[in-house]
């Protein structure tokens, strides 16, 4: 018998998850999921996927990309921890003022925002076409905010380096983020983010 890996195992205990939910409510909690037919669809970083709803499973309608673990888990997430009633605040702040966020913002801060901030050291130009491939939008007066779910924008700041201060960033949250997904999630969401950015700049990651 084949082994499968602990990812794949999650994978599966969370779409039986989401085979026991309520979908109609599920789409009430969260206006932004279509639901055509058999399927649920939805956009995460410029991605559309699909979920079935009789089989769970998500594919993505945009490309022919693999959908990854963490997509996966972010969609499911969000399916589980959404509260009803939830909405957009407009009230915007950083990682570690979200409710329950304190005891990871250090990490936050090392895994997330300073690898960011390295990888577009000295290539400030390239952030908007990368923005842009990830539909997002430039923001009035600097920054730009990125859909990582429509529920869940982020909005990401960025300085680059000059000769006294090496290159930061800063990623802000609506105030009700954690309406919507589960605080640790928020992480993960970022850190696909972070990734998939990088990665539509054609620069390198580095922890």
């Amino acid at each position: 018998m084949e082994k499968r890996s602990n990812y794949e195992k999650q994978c599966e205990q969370w779409r039986e998850r989401f085979l026991a939910m309520d979908q109609a409510a599920l789409c009430r909690k969260l206006p932004e999921l279509e639901a055509d037919g058999e399927q649920l669809r939805l956009w995460h970083f410029g991605r559309q996927f699909a979920v079935g709803r009789a089989d769970g499973v998500i594919r993505c309608l945009t490309d022919t990309r693999p959908v990854t673990y963490t997509e996966t888990m972010n969609i499911y997430t969000l399916f589980h921890y959404c509260t009803p009633g939830a909405r957009l605040a407009g009230q915007w702040m950083p990682f570690r003022d979200l409710r329950h966020a304190s005891p990871f913002a250090a990490a936050f801060q090392r895994g997330t925002i300073l690898p960011l901030a390295r990888a577009f050291s000295g290539h400030e130009d390239l952030l908007p076409g990368a923005v842009e491939r990830l539909r997002g939008m430039a923001l009035p007066g600097g920054g730009y905010q990125l859909p990582a779910f429509a529920c869940i924008p982020m909005r990401l700041y960025f300085w680059d380096a000059d000769d006294e201060f090496e290159a930061q960033a800063n990623l802000l949250f609506d105030q009700s983020a954690t309406d919507f997904i589960h605080v640790e999630s928020v992480v993960t969401i970022a850190g696909e983010g972070v990734s998939q950015l990088v990665d539509a700049a054609g620069l390198r990651l580095v922890h």
